[in-house]
């Protein structure tokens, strides 16, 4: 009955072109379609001015230094501070580098000199890049001229870099090599994609099963037809993970691979949990069009739940337990800190007892609806 069940679920999975779609043709959609505007990973370019109103030599220097940073383009040289100001406000330029009027006497002359830098807060990621980059050019033109100064009083350059930077200092990104905003967020979104398109397809067949008054497994509701059922759609799900967590990742040059064996382990167990959840979900309606209303409209809430894209701690105390109630939660977590960062099943104890009892919780939820379901209905493999 367990393989019976199994195999009548794959074919009214393959025979429903609308669960087709969603079960498998959509996540080859979305791996391509949603990485897309995160491909360039890190902003650079981004248009500025610079107000010159010094006119020497070192406004010079600094607004050549603005043209060479590999993040920023500068459009405009001017000393008019209202030409920038207009720039800004008609969103042409991202930030503005103002030099004021004295600023290289007052340097020359051991006086605390400074230079101010705009930005456009309405784009946030444009704002930070323009920023940090105006921020930078100002910093490395004040680092050569205490390097001067320093050079002045010490017998060789070497001294003078030693003493203007004592302790060395080098970043090295460990995980997100890149740094980039797609190696950052599509490895967590690949988890909520294939639940929440398996979560479609499933309530979407449940809702057909039920209007049209016909079931896969025809007969009495038995053990092994739930099991051959809830490994058919456990397949789905693990299908659509390795495609993601294998080719996309690979493709997109997403880092990948840190503890490849317990990610197998945490991907059966997640697509065991997701397809008992789905079964449970889909025996609760009726109409075919309902959870994919259902779905849609909670695929943004699900996201924030699960830590990735909103810290834990902000959240309300109850809704960090309640978000525990959704298989994403565990999935996206334990696979990201086990695919990209290389974590032991030991780290990630915690994500790994939450899928086990999501997952028993489903089960002995979902195997007692799956009882009080009416015996009605036609067998799909003698359809």
């Amino acid at each position: 009955m367990m393989w019976q069940s199994f195999l009548a679920t794959w074919r009214a999975m393959l025979t429903d072109k609308g669960a087709l779609t969603l079960l498998f043709i959509g996540g080859i959609i979305y791996s391509f379609f949603y990485p897309l505007p995160y491909s360039t990973e890190i902003v650079q370019r981004v248009p500025v001015a610079v107000v010159d109103q010094d006119r020497s030599a070192m406004s010079r220097q600094l607004t050549r230094f603005a043209m060479a940073h590999p993040s920023l383009q500068v459009i405009a040289v001017t000393p008019d501070l209202p030409v920038a100001q207009d720039l800004l406000w008609r969103d042409k330029v991202m930030g503005v580098l103002i030099i004021p009027d004295g600023l290289q006497t007052d340097v020359l002359a051991g006086r605390a000199a400074h230079a101010q830098v705009a930005g456009n807060g309405l784009y946030l990621m444009l704002n930070k890049v323009a920023l940090n980059g105006l921020a930078e050019v100002v910093g490395t033109v004040s680092a050569g001229i205490e390097l001067k100064r320093l050079g002045a009083g010490t017998p060789s350059t070497i001294q003078a870099n030693q003493q203007r930077s004592p302790i060395a200092f080098d970043a090295v990104p460990l995980f997100n090599v890149k740094e980039g905003y797609g190696a950052y967020v599509v490895p967590g979104v690949a988890t909520l994609i294939v639940q929440q398109t398996l979560l479609i397809g499933m309530t979407m067949l449940f809702g057909t099963w039920y209007q049209r008054k016909s079931f896969p497994v025809a007969g009495k509701r038995t053990t092994g037809g739930y099991i051959g059922m809830l490994l058919a759609f456990a397949c789905v799900a693990f299908l659509n993970c390795c495609y993601f967590f294998g080719f996309v990742f690979w493709f997109q040059d997403y880092p990948r691979g840190g503890n490849f064996g317990g990610m197998l382990l945490l991907l059966v167990l997640f697509s065991l949990a997701e397809a008992a959840f789905g079964m449970l979900l889909g025996m609760l309606f009726r109409t075919r069009e309902r959870g994919t209303q259902l779905m849609i409209a909670t695929s943004m809430p699900v996201l924030f739940l699960a830590g990735l894209t909103w810290p834990v701690s902000s959240m309300p105390v109850v809704l960090q337990w309640l978000r525990w109630l959704l298989p994403s939660t565990a999935g996206i977590q334990g696979f990201v800190a086990l695919n990209q960062m290389g974590a032991s099943l030991y780290e990630i104890r915690h994500e790994v007892a939450g899928l086990l009892a999501l997952l028993l919780a489903c089960v002995v939820l979902g195997w007692w609806r799956w009882r009080r379901m009416e015996e009605t209905g036609v067998d799909l493999n003698k359809a």
